[in-house]
């Protein structure tokens, strides 16, 4: 229909100009006097490793740079002495009103992995790290999302946050939480829904790989055919079904997980959020849509195979207010049976265990449904931050005024962390080089930066667009065509 082409021609202008934004500069500048910053001066516990510095570009232009830093990190009930990124520049409006990161993603691999700071929760985990009071935490954590409101919970999970059981499937990437979907279905019931996935060649090994992240809004899809991969694209083939009521189905290790109409389209903002993938992207994107219908289990205690389950959100389940520590019987990833497989090939139900395990349920501020945040603590005596939660990246980081550092810190530190302000123009300088540098983090040797979404990067770099995307969805100008009473949200 009319209606429809008018859709489409809107939402791929707006995905046109979000990936034109992510090799631009921004037009809000970033402004340090609405966060709260850390004064290492007033933590007799901080001490700075001014021989690493971290100098981060994202996809979107946004950039991050500083030096690390060793103090006492509180999340919920549990601190430790940890490593944390000392942030001194900043140049993205996405981070006004907010006073730095959290990552709750994988450890990178290689010298970037060595250069910044460990990951908060693998920190606190470390069996080593005398000062921490969570070395019996299990390296695990679970994640959950309403309209209003979000939790992560630290261990393991509460099982009255789950109805049914949990299945767990194993990762594709070592430092990225990617599962394999075999099978994406659209319609009022599954018996009469429509595939969206046509593989070219159909067999045991057709699969997409997706990103799981709560970070990013919305569900992205193929909008194309992937170079032949598939016969048709997924994109346009929803946009032809779109209906009112009618949900998803995720095919993830041979299990179908449903994904209704009130998860992906948004009633309080009007909008559809779902999204075609840019050019090159060779897999999906699972962003909040799915979070607000599954508890997901983020299972790291494998270092070199991370976990991911799954099982049905109880949405009668009110997120806590403020930290509690609870103990619960819990069941555990089956790893002997889960060693052997790739990732899309079939899921195993939890084992049964006797062993009680703490879980630390943490609340996380949700921003119209886009973005979280979570309390966090650095220092002696604690300094409260609020920073954004991110399973997409794995730095912690708070901000400082780096003019008011102490002379003996400022002294040690290179030139290129005490120069000048980071700028709009300097963003422009540096953003073409974001995605090449955001590849590197990833592993990846292809690594050349293409204007306008030309992306040319193998199936793993959807964590790129994850980044993109994550970046844009709080833009102060929304990418978003509305059509006819609903929209498509970029």
């Amino acid at each position: 229909s009319a209606a429809l082409g008018k859709m489409q021609a809107c939402v791929r202008a707006g995905v046109l100009l979000a990936l034109l934004g992510a090799c631009g500069a921004f037009h809000t500048p970033y402004r340090p006097e609405q966060s709260r910053h850390f004064d290492v001066t007033k933590s007799s516990s901080f001490s700075p490793i001014t021989t690493k510095v971290f100098d981060l570009h994202y996809a979107d232009g946004s950039h991050l740079k500083g030096f690390n830093g060793v103090d006492q990190v509180w999340l919920g009930d549990y601190k430790c002495t940890a490593p944390f990124g000392v942030i001194t520049d900043c140049n993205s409006p996405d981070f006004n009103g907010v006073d730095g990161i959290l990552g709750f993603g994988l450890p990178k691999a290689g010298q970037e992995g060595r250069e910044l700071p460990t990951p908060i929760l693998f920190a606190m985990t470390d069996q080593e790290n005398k000062a921490s009071n969570a070395r019996d935490l299990t390296r695990k954590f679970s994640f959950f999302s309403t309209d209003t409101d979000a939790e992560v919970q630290l261990g393991g999970y509460d099982p009255s946050t789950t109805v049914g059981e949990m299945w767990y499937t194993p990762c594709l990437s070592e430092t990225d939480f990617i599962v394999g979907v075999t099978s994406v279905r659209f319609g009022h019931e599954f018996d009469n829904s429509k595939e969206l996935l046509h593989f070219s060649d159909p067999g045991s090994s057709s699969y997409l790989p997706a990103i799981m992240d709560s970070g990013t809004s919305c569900l992205v899809m193929p909008g194309d055919t992937l170079g032949g991969k598939l016969t048709n694209v997924p994109f346009n083939d929803f946009t032809t079904l779109w209906e009112e009521g009618k949900s998803f189905w995720l095919e993830i290790g041979g299990r179908q997980w449903r994904v209704p109409f009130s998860s992906w389209f948004l009633a309080r903002t009007n909008q559809t959020c779902v999204q075609p993938s840019p050019a090159g992207m060779q897999g999906l994107l699972v962003g909040d849509v799915f979070f607000r219908s599954f508890m997901v289990e983020f299972d790291m205690t494998q270092r070199e195979r991370p976990i991911i389950g799954i099982a049905p959100l109880n949405t009668k389940y009110a997120p806590v207010g403020t930290a509690q520590l609870g103990t619960f019987e819990l069941h555990h990833a089956p790893v002997s049976k889960l060693q052997l497989l790739r990732g899309e090939e079939t899921m195993f139900p939890a084992e049964h265990t006797q062993r009680l395990t703490q879980v630390d349920q943490i609340p996380i501020f949700n921003k119209k449904g886009t973005q979280y945040f979570m309390d966090v603590g650095v220092g002696t005596p604690k300094q409260p931050f609020t920073v954004i939660f991110d399973t997409g990246s794995a730095v912690l980081g708070v901000f400082v005024v780096k003019h008011d550092l102490p002379m003996a810190i400022k002294a040690q530190l290179p030139d290129d962390v005490m120069g000048q302000e980071l700028s709009l123009e300097q963003s422009r300088a540096s953003s073409a080089g974001g995605l090449g540098a955001l590849m590197g983090m990833l592993g990846y040797t292809n690594s050349a930066p293409v204007l306008a979404g030309l992306l040319a990067f193998n199936l793993a770099a959807v964590a790129v667009v994850a980044a993109l995307v994550r970046r844009r969805r709080n833009r102060k100008v929304p990418l978003s065509a509305q059509v006819d009473g609903y929209a498509v949200c970029a």
